[in-house]
């Protein structure tokens, strides 16, 4: 039960990010993705690092900038590019393929050897959501191609990333996200000026997309996802991935008056079926303890305690 409640606060995060496309195209300014992953970033970044009053120490001044700049700092702008220069349906598809190189890169770096359930169940999800969102005719852009892949690629890696670096000890996730999102923010700000200029002239739905995208979009959506790779494997938190264009398309339906054709169906079940096949199959790290707080979570003392308790328990006592 403990893991279905994690699975399902997890799945909160990218069920969210599935009204980026609404809220970009509908309330923000239009062609300023650089700007946009500014307020998306920085402001929430900054309340969380108030709130938890913890600063990186260390290492960890540089792996929550690497992590940064993974996450946030160069996957916002490439995400927004894309999201402007193509339709949303075609954006969403390439970053539908984004668990498919997580669960590849988990085998490599933290040895999560995924099975072939899990590989199937991430194809399946990527063929329901092309049949959800794509159309005959979609004009390519390859400027926004190459966004989109990118930006999948980057999520991939900083998944991946932050799994193999789990947290300081002491520090909870809200300090990680925290970090993470100001240090992204303050990437892409320079390059926002330098690419972009002045900020635009903001109207009132502008202001109330940045404060959903900000608040809950961001702020609340992160530290949920951050918490669950805590808690989670790779390969399950990102094989929840789908439920994003997935809710994008409902909120199309409910919002914009979008029809959603058989096929359309069809493809939001087989997409949906292959998500909760996937955390079914989404394999654990070889030779990985129990699910429990994250690496660095325990004192060493604390650390030695439960190992002499296991040992004992497996009926043995190392020395």
């Amino acid at each position: 039960m403990k893991r279905i409640a994690t699975v399902a606060l997890t799945a909160l995060a990218p069920v969210s990010w599935g009204s980026t496309y609404y809220v970009t195209t509908e309330l923000l300014p239009p062609d300023r993705p650089l700007f946009t992953g500014v307020m998306r970033a920085l402001p929430a970044g900054l309340l969380l690092v108030a709130a938890a009053r913890t600063l990186p120490k260390g290492a960890w001044w540089w792996k929550s900038a690497v992590l940064g700049a993974l996450n946030i700092g160069a996957f916002f702008p490439l995400l927004f590019l894309a999201a402007y220069r193509l339709p949303g349906g075609l954006a969403a598809v390439l970053g539908s393929f984004g668990p498919l190189l997580v669960i590849g890169l988990a085998a490599v770096v933290l040895g999560e050897r995924a099975g072939t359930r899990a590989w199937l169940a991430g194809i399946a999800a990527a063929f329901g959501v092309s049949m959800v969102v794509l159309k005959a005719g979609a004009a390519l852009d390859l400027v926004g191609v190459l966004a989109g892949v990118a930006s999948s690629a980057s999520m991939a890696a900083g998944t991946v990333m932050t799994k193999k670096w789990g947290r300081p000890e002491g520090v909870g996730p809200l300090a990680l996200t925290g970090w993470q999102l100001t240090a992204g923010g303050l990437l892409i700000l320079p390059v926002a000026a330098l690419l972009e200029g002045a900020p635009p002239a903001l109207d009132g739905r502008a202001y109330l997309g940045y404060g959903y995208m900000m608040l809950l979009n961001t702020g609340a959506a992160y530290w949920l996802w951050f918490r669950g790779i805590g808690r989670l494997s790779a390969t399950s938190v990102t094989l929840l991935g789908p439920l994003s264009p997935l809710t994008a398309a409902v909120i199309g339906w409910a919002a914009l008056g979008q029809a959603l054709t058989p096929v359309q169906l069809v493809g939001m079940a087989i997409a949906f079926g292959a998500t909760v096949a996937g955390q079914l199959a989404a394999a654990r790290p070889a030779g990985a303890a129990a699910p429990g707080p994250v690496a660095g979570s325990f004192s060493k003392a604390e650390q030695t305690h439960r190992k002499f308790s296991m040992d004992l328990t497996d009926g043995r006592v190392r020395r």
